[in-house]
């Protein structure tokens, strides 16, 4: 465990398993290092050096005045490995995590081995219908349960330096997720690094979309898992680990 000072962020990260190459874990909106991997980690961390990664605002990492944008937090991850000594990672990354994961393809291609984006889009229109109607929210069975948000409050209250925040937090998160504006044909085309798409069935991404971000980046490959939503798509560790240990060297 340890703080890196990058960017104007204390950021916290954690460090698991010593053999193999450097796998960078970058956690969702809201959720933490423990609440998105600890169901992957210990197996993870037989055959690479996990890192995992507090991002800006969440966990033990306190905000800053500073929007959060995929580039900003891959800028973060881009100083973390600098800090650390470490050229190139494998980069792992859940929802926004996902997004900060193709950010760094785009944009860092010669700091990733490969990227695994799961549960992530690459435009607005990729999210299912029940995310874009706010008539939906209700009712829909792909958003974010009462539990989830009852864990989201009670991992931040725990662990923030700046506990009393949370709602206004949320709201943060909320609108930046909104704003997402993703990347062009041409940025996607220009992906060299190895690329395995992975999302759940009935997810906050349509599997059309899937279709369309495996078309639009060379070679990349995708996993769509069966019965599963956003938020318990890293958590199907019987599905997803062994879909991992084919891609990852």
């Amino acid at each position: 465990m340890g703080y890196a000072d990058v960017n104007g962020l204390h950021m916290y990260y954690e460090r698991h398993g010593e053999a193999g190459t450097p796998l960078v874990l970058l956690h969702g909106g809201m959720l933490t290092i423990d609440l998105n991997f600890a169901n992957l980690i210990p197996t993870l961390a037989r055959d690479h050096q996990v890192i995992g990664v507090e991002l800006q605002g969440h966990g033990r990492t306190a905000d800053i005045d500073r929007a959060i944008t995929p580039a900003a937090l891959a800028g973060d991850v881009v100083a973390l490995l600098d800090h650390l000594g470490i050229e190139r990672a494998h980069v792992l990354g859940h929802s926004m995590g996902g997004a900060v994961a193709l950010e760094l393809a785009v944009s860092h291609p010669d700091r990733v081995r490969s990227v695994v984006p799961i549960s992530a889009s690459v435009r607005p229109d990729g999210m299912h219908e029940d995310l874009l109607d706010p008539s939906r929210h209700a009712t829909s069975t792909r958003l974010p349960t009462q539990q989830d948000f009852t864990d989201f409050r009670e991992a931040y209250q725990r662990l923030s330096p700046h506990p009393e925040h949370f709602d206004e937090f949320l709201a943060t998160m909320s609108a930046s997720a909104a704003d997402l504006k993703g990347w062009s044909d041409e940025q996607l085309a220009g992906i060299t690094a190895p690329t395995l798409l992975v999302m759940g069935d009935h997810d906050f991404v349509t599997i059309e979309h899937g279709a369309l971000m495996k078309r639009l980046i060379p070679g990349s490959h995708l996993a769509v898992l069966p019965n599963t939503t956003h938020m318990t798509v890293t958590l199907r560790s019987e599905l997803l680990l062994p879909v991992l240990a084919d891609f990852l060297d």
